[in-house]
């Protein structure tokens, strides 16, 4: 984020606290605009993220043909529709094609994806195509469970439920066995 975009978000938010200006303490959020914009710096860190960098040829010859799997990624990012974070873990596995992936390099890489304005649908697509086109695997899948504050602190108010995606690649999509084991591991 550069000092124009980091400007924008702190006048935006200045605005915002002007509107409430006779209903919160004003010395408690003399800086708050500067401090939001920094939020949203680290936030939506994803934007300006190189996949290639994140890997970092972290790719190794391995003999190895079963699933590799991560599980309980914990995450967090913002709902493109209300800008309200939504929260969770990520399952994510691939069957090698003769590389496998450095362990840490899983993590990172839904750490870029979700550090992005997104939808559940849609970070659960990218972060899977990004495991298995990388990894050239034979497949590959990714399960997010995440709360929503959208749906839990406004609207249908409905605290502590539960979003399920899943997104399937090559094997993991083709193959029922393939698919039954790995979800049977993600248990």
């Amino acid at each position: 984020m550069d000092n124009q975009e980091r400007k924008i978000i702190e006048n935006a938010f200045e605005l915002i606290l002007k509107s409430l200006e006779n209903k919160v303490d004003n010395n408690g959020t003399k800086d708050t605009p500067k401090r939001v914009s920094k939020a949203y710096e680290e936030l939506l860190s994803g934007y300006d993220a190189n996949i290639d960098k994140v890997i970092n040829n972290a790719l190794f010859d391995v003999e190895y043909d079963q699933i590799v799997i991560v599980r309980n990624i914990r995450f967090y990012s913002l709902c493109e529709h209300h800008m309200l974070p939504f929260f969770g873990k990520i399952d994510v596995g691939y069957l090698p094609n003769k590389k496998v992936i450095g362990l840490s390099k899983i993590p990172r890489i839904t750490k870029v994806f979700s550090r992005r304005l997104q939808v559940q649908e849609r970070l659960t697509e990218e972060i899977g195509e990004c495991i298995y086109e990388n990894t050239k695997a034979q497949g590959a899948g990714v399960v997010i469970k995440a709360q929503h504050l959208c749906s839990a602190m406004r609207g249908v108010n409905l605290p502590g439920s539960e979003m399920v995606t899943s997104s399937l690649f090559g094997s993991f999509k083709s193959d029922s066995s393939t698919r039954k084991e790995f979800f049977d591991l993600i248990k």
